[in-house]
């Protein structure tokens, strides 16, 4: 029976089919040497021209009279033979990956459907979170069809195409360029790209060129890549670097290990100096379809129509070298599709896509378990394992200065070390942790450029809106307070701390001794050193002249310790020298005097107490504070927890935002926020 084979011999591909054909054939016969039948193979090169391929099968169909037709390989020489209509009427077996009108009924589609991995990259982009692409196609019938199945399984995740490019596959360099022109003042970092291997290595040389294959891009390419990925050059790959693709996937078997051997074996035994290609994706496809047309022949015998062989191969299902090989309504059963990732000089395998369950997993075969689940780490573009999930906010070319003040007050509220390993500046503190979350929820990125502003003697916050406003940096991150004389100069953004001032105090002392707190120890020991004094000298007039003060030894001192203490209660005994009235008259007024400080002292220790034991929610009215200049003299909170320990002051008032930052410091046995008042004080960050 004759057979005719379409094929572009010159490419490599079309000889990897064509030695498969053959293989496949001579491999038939020697396993069923009892068939009666026979096929005869006719080959016409088209040389990569559709015209040629759609002559070539008119001149096979009506002077050859071929029962079956295999080929052509490129989609766009497939769909000229779609057209061919009532003038086939032999089964056609392209290897056309592309969803077709199916209105030749007699045109086989071995292949499997390249729709079908469309939603698994619009799982893929769900699953990384993304919500806009840029879809790039081949300028051709086949690319601008499969572009919209593309937009469709996109807009059923929600997933939103910003801009479609259609690129003509005879695109010079120059046009490339101006399309990536176009793509570099998008937003968007990720491309899905749908186009045959010559056009998508010419645009990833080009993305590589402008900059669009380092960190912070995502590229992710269909089968009609990715099935010819080793028939591309060492170049082409080495741009490739990061990309993710999916391709069928064919299960290892010993049928096939075996074919691969006998392949190679073949290959280097006619020619060792040969370049070598390995058995690709239509290489398995061309073996098994050659199996299921010769065993139709066989079962047709020698009334051969092309309704009947279409029948036949249509009921025929078998283990192939790729499988279980199965026609349904024309077209091959679908099988799992592997996901890959370009790395060096080849693609690593992170996962399949199973298309029966609509989920990705690692390996095949496995129990269904949260650990199979998902996919392998992914190497993207610029060798990171993350990826871009937010837009990218373009600026022509130039980065967003952003000015860190480095002599705060509190360390804690704004901070900025630098990542040696890929020397990139973090931002911590509360205020860095504000800006990190504001810019980690934007849907797009900025490129951003940190200085930090030390301090020397007399600068001050001032100087960062004054740097602003002369275009010097183009914004200020850190505890900056809101004020309307600097809003006149730069904007700023919502703030971000509680409005108004607060009050910090000391806590007092809760102890047993607090009695003794009113006055200094040296104080105490001059009282009572008076005391002493007093006794002796009231002894010492008295004795001789008064009974009182008189008797033996010890009780002459314990009257004049007694007479000393009692005027402190004015209870002391009668006096009978004048002298000796005279001295206790003055003493009364310094124990007077001396009492009261005490009792005024002591009722303030346990007012202020009481106060700050109530959280704040007292006024305060009869205590009086000193305002301290912060930025003059106060440098850091252990300078805010020495005044107060020291008592040089009583309280300290300042923005809210700092007193809660101190409290936070230090023990709340120590230190309590004892009064709020509100203001429009607050903190913000400076733009210009």
């Amino acid at each position: 029976m004759q057979v005719g084979v379409i094929l572009d011999m010159g490419s490599g591909v079309g000889k990897v089919i064509y030695r498969c054909i053959t293989m496949a054939i001579s491999d038939f016969y020697k396993a069923n040497p009892h068939y009666i039948t026979l096929i005869v193979f006719n080959t016409t090169d088209t040389k990569g021209e559709p015209l040629i391929a759609l002559y070539a099968a008119l001149e096979l169909l009506e002077n050859t009279k071929v029962q079956a037709i295999i080929g052509p390989d490129p989609t766009v020489e497939a769909r000229f033979l779609d057209g061919l209509e009532e003038k086939a009427n032999a089964p056609i077996l392209s290897f056309s990956t592309s969803l077709f009108s199916n209105q030749n009924p007699y045109l086989v589609q071995i292949a499997q459907d390249e729709t079908i991995q469309f939603k698994a990259i619009a799982a893929m982009i769900q699953s990384f979170e993304l919500k806009n692409v840029v879809l790039i196609c081949e300028d051709t019938a086949d690319g601008r069809d499969m572009a919209s199945y593309i937009i469709i399984a996109f807009h059923d995740k929600n997933i939103h195409v910003t801009y479609t490019s259609q690129i003509s596959i005879a695109a010079s360099d120059e046009q490339i360029r101006e399309e990536f022109y176009k793509f570099q003042h998008m937003q968007t970092t990720t491309f899905v790209m749908h186009a045959q291997p010559s056009l998508a290595s010419n645009i990833f040389s080009m993305a590589k060129e402008v900059g669009m294959m380092g960190e912070g891009y995502a590229w992710i390419v269909t089968s009609k890549t990715t099935n010819f990925l080793n028939f591309m050059s060492d170049d082409a790959l080495e741009s490739m670097q990061g990309v993710v693709g999916f391709k069928p996937y064919f299960l290892k078997s010993r049928k096939l290990h075996k074919f691969v051997s006998k392949w190679k074996k073949e290959y280097y035994g006619s020619n060792p100096f040969k370049e070598f290609h390995v058995v690709g994706f239509n290489g398995i496809l061309a073996y098994d379809a050659v199996y299921v047309l010769a065993m139709a022949v066989e079962k047709v015998h020698t009334k051969v129509t092309g309704a009947s062989l279409l029948n036949q191969m249509l009921g025929i299902k078998f283990q192939g070298l790729g499988g279980e090989f199965k026609l349904m309504n024309g077209r091959t059963v679908s099988n799992p599709i592997e996901v890959i990732n370009v790395i060096g000089k080849g693609d690593r395998r992170v996962g399949f896509w199973m298309v029966s369950i609509g989920e990705f997993v690692k390996e095949i075969g496995k129990t269904n378990s949260s650990s199979n689940s998902g996919l392998e780490h992914i190497i993207f573009p610029g060798g990171t394992t993350s990826i871009l999930k937010h837009r990218r906010l373009l600026m022509k070319g130039k980065k967003l200065r952003i000015i860190v003040p480095g002599f705060g007050v509190f360390p804690n509220l704004i901070k900025m070390a630098v990542d040696h390993r890929p020397n990139q500046p973090i931002l911590s503190g509360f205020c860095g942790d504000v800006f990190n979350t504001a810019l980690n929820a934007l849907n797009y990125r900025l490129d951003l450029e940190f200085t930090t502003y030390p301090y020397v003697e007399g600068r001050a916050y001032s100087d960062l809106i004054d740097k602003i406003y002369l275009k010097e940096f183009d914004a200020a991150i850190g505890d900056i307070t809101i004020s309307s004389n600097r809003s006149r100069y730069v904007d700023f953004t919502i703030p971000f701390s509680d409005t108004g001032v607060g009050t910090i105090t000391r806590n007092a002392k809760r102890s047993i001794w607090i009695f003794l707190d009113p006055l200094s120890s040296n104080l105490w020991l001059t009282s009572g050193g008076f005391f002493l004094i007093l006794g002796f000298v009231i002894w010492f007039i008295e004795h001789r002249i008064n009974e009182e003060f008189q008797g033996s030894t010890i009780q002459q001192i314990g009257t004049a310790l007694w007479f000393a203490f009692s005027t402190l209660v004015f209870a002391h005994q009668k006096l009978k020298s004048n002298l000796s009235r005279f001295v206790v008259m003055v003493w009364v007024f310094v124990v007077l005097v001396l009492t009261s400080s005490y009792t005024a002292t002591l009722s303030s220790l346990l007012t202020v107490q009481e106060i700050a034991s109530n959280g704040g929610r007292v006024q305060l009215p009869s205590v009086s504070y000193e305002l301290l200049n912060r930025s003059a003299k106060l440098k850091s909170p252990a300078d805010y927890a020495r005044v107060l320990r020291s008592g040089s002051v009583g309280a300290i008032i300042d923005e809210i935002l700092y007193v809660k930052t101190f409290i936070s410091l230090y023990p709340a046995a120590e230190f309590s926020l004892v009064a709020t008042s509100k203001s429009t004080i607050t903190n913000g960050f400076a733009f210009l």
